[in-house]
C-alpha cells in the first residue's frame, strides 16, 4: 500500500503537503472559474446583478462565518477526519449545484459548498503547519501559497473554456472529479495520528461557535449592503448595535468557558495579534486592487474583458513566485523584514495605482499591480508563519483558521470600503453609481471624472493602512523559530 511506503520517510511532508494541495488547488479553482461564469449564469436564468451576486457570495460568508468553529472542531476530533467531511460535503453540493433549476437552488448549494470549503480551509494549512519542522515551516506555508496563486491562474482559464465549449454546469462537474481526487489522496496519503489533538479538554464550545458566527454573519452581511441600503439607514444602525453586543457576549464567554473557541490568550501575543491584524490590512489592498482595476481597465482604457485578464495575472504570477521564495528567505533570515518590506513595496504599488488617469499608459498599470502583488506576496507566507509560531501546534487548526478567516474578512471588507468611496465620491459631485453607464462613459466626461476620483482615494487610503502594517510589523518581537 502506498502509505505504508511513504508515512515513516523523511519526505512524507511533501506527500502531506500534496494531499492539501488538491484539495487547495479544487477550492481556488472553483472560486476563478465562477467569477467567469457569474455573466453566464446570471443571463442563464434571467437574474439581475443584485441577485446573481449572491452566487459568490453566499460562499464566501459560509467560509467566513464558519471556518473559525470548523478549525477548533478539528483540534478537537482530529484534522483528517474534518477535512475529508468537507471534502464530501463540497462535492456533493457541486453535484446537486449542477442541477440546479433556479438562481435560489444554485445560491443555496453554492453555501454547502462554502460549509465544505471551511471544513478544508481551516484544517489543511494546520496539517501544513504541523508536519513540517519549525525550521521549515515558512517553506511549506509558502509553496502553499503558491499553490493557491496558481489556481488563481487556471480558474479563470478553465472556466472561460468549460463556459464556451460546454456549459457553466461543466464548472461542478470538474469541481466533483477534483474534489474525489483530493479526497483520495487524503484518505490513502494521510495518516490520521499525525494530527491527533495533543493532551487538553475536547469538549466543544458550541455556544463559543455560534456567537463567532452570528458576529461574522453581522459584520459582513452589513459591509456587503452598506452601500445600498445607506450607512445611516435603519438595518445598519441595527446590524451595528448587534454586532457590538455580539462581540461583547463572545468576549465575555470566552473569557469563562474552560475550552474556549478562541483562546483570547492568543492576543496577548504581539506576534499574533500583530500577525492577524496586518494580514487584514494586507488583504483590504489586494482585494480593492482587485475589485476596482477592471472597471479602471474597461471604462477609462477601453480593454475587453479578456484582456483584462490578462492584463491582471501578474497577482497570481507574483503569488506563485513570492511565495516559497519569501517562505525560503524567512525560515532563513526571520520573518520581520520581510513583513516590513513587502507591505511597503504593497503600499508603494497602491500610491503608483492612485495615479492613474483616463489617459495613463499601461506601463503604468502594470507597475502597479506588480508592486502591489509583489509586496502583498512577500508579506503573506512569512507573516502566517511568524503566527503560528506563537500558538502551540496543538491549537494549529483554530490558528489556520484564524489565519483564512482574516483573509477573507479582509476581502469583503477591502470591497465594501472601496465601494463606498466611489459611491460617495460620486454622489459628492452629482452622479450616481451606475456601473453600467460608466463602463459606456467618455473619456473627458464628468461621470467616469467622478469614479477616477473615487478610484484615487481609495487606492491612496488603502495605500495609508499598508504602511500602517509596515510601522506594526516592526514592533513584532519575539523568538522567529519557535514551535
Amino acid at each position: 500500500m502506498l502509505a505504508s511506503r511513504i508515512f515513516d520517510r523523511p519526505a512524507y511532508k511533501w506527500w502531506v503537503f500534496a494531499a492539501v494541495a488538491l484539495g487547495t488547488l479544487t477550492s481556488v479553482v472553483n472560486h476563478g472559474g465562477m467569477a467567469v461564469a457569474l455573466p453566464t449564469i446570471a443571463q442563464h436564468f434571467d437574474a439581475d446583478l443584485s441577485t446573481a451576486q449572491w452566487v459568490v457570495v453566499a460562499e464566501g460568508l459560509a467560509i467566513s462565518a464558519l471556518i473559525l468553529p470548523m478549525g477548533r472542531l478539528s483540534d478537537i476530533i482530529g484534522r483528517k477526519r474534518v477535512y475529508i467531511s468537507g471534502m464530501a460535503i463540497f462535492a456533493v453540493a457541486a453535484i446537486l449545484a449542477a442541477g440546479s433549476e433556479s438562481i435560489l437552488a444554485l445560491i443555496g448549494f453554492k453555501a454547502a459548498q462554502g460549509l465544505g470549503a471551511a471544513m478544508t480551509q481551516g484544517t489543511g494549512m494546520a496539517m501544513i503547519t504541523s508536519v513540517f519542522p519549525a525550521k521549515e515551516r515558512g517553506k511549506g506555508i509558502g509553496t502553499h501559497a503558491s499553490v493557491v496563486g496558481t489556481g488563481g491562474v487556471l480558474g479563470p482559464i478553465m472556466g472561460g473554456f468549460l463556459i464556451t465549449t460546454f456549459d457553466w454546469r461543466w464548472l461542478f462537474y470538474v469541481n466533483v472529479v477534483m474534489g474525489i481526487v483530493a479526497l483520495v489522496a487524503m484518505l490513502l496519503i494521510v495518516k490520521g495520528q499525525t494530527f491527533r489533538q495533543e493532551a487538553g479538554s475536547r469538549s466543544y464550545d458550541l455556544p463559543g461557535a455560534a456567537l463567532s458566527t452570528a458576529i461574522l454573519l453581522t459584520f459582513l452581511l452589513a459591509l456587503s449592503n452598506g452601500a445600498t441600503l445607506g450607512w445611516s439607514s435603519p438595518p445598519m444602525i441595527a446590524a451595528a448595535v448587534g454586532f457590538v453586543v455580539l462581540l461583547a457576549a463572545f468576549i465575555w464567554w470566552e473569557g469563562r468557558t474552560s475550552s474556549p473557541m478562541l483562546d483570547l490568550g492568543l492576543f496577548r501575543n504581539r506576534v499574533f495579534g500583530i500577525g492577524i491584524s496586518t494580514n487584514f490590512g494586507s488583504f483590504l489592498g489586494i482585494s480593492s486592487s482587485r475589485y476596482l482595476l477592471p472597471f479602471y481597465l474597461q471604462a477609462a482604457l477601453g480593454f475587453t474583458p479578456a484582456l483584462v485578464g490578462v492584463v491582471l495575472l501578474p497577482n497570481a504570477i507574483n503569488r506563485i513566485v513570492m511565495g516559497p521564495l519569501s517562505g525560503w528567505l524567512s525560515d532563513r533570515y526571520g520573518w520581520r523584514p520581510f513583513n516590513v518590506i513587502g507591505l511597503l513595496l504593497s503600499a508603494a504599488g497602491l500610491f503608483t495605482l492612485s495615479a492613474l488617469t483616463v489617459s495613463s499608459p499601461i506601463s503604468l498599470v502594470l507597475v502597479g499591480i506588480v508592486l502591489q502583488s509583489a509586496g502583498a506576496g512577500l508579506f503573506q507566507s512569512p507573516n502566517a508563519s511568524s503566527i503560528f509560531s506563537a500558538a502551540d501546534t496543538s491549537k494549529h487548526g483554530v490558528v489556520a483558521a484564524f489565519v483564512n478567516l482574516s483573509r477573507n474578512a479582509g476581502n469583503v471588507t477591502g470591497i465594501a470600503i472601496v465601494t463606498s468611496i466611489v459611491t460617495a465620491m460620486m454622489a459628492g459631485q452629482g452622479f450616481e453609481s451606475n456601473i453600467g453607464a460608466v463602463l459606456d462613459s467618455q473619456p473627458g466626461s464628468g461621470l467616469l471624472g467622478s469614479f477616477m476620483t473615487g478610484l484615487k482615494t481609495a487606492f491612496l487610503i488603502m495605500g495609508v493602512l499598508q504602511l500602517i502594517g509596515a510601522a506594526a510589523s516592526v514592533l513584532k518581537k519575539g523568538s522567529e523559530h519557535t514551535v
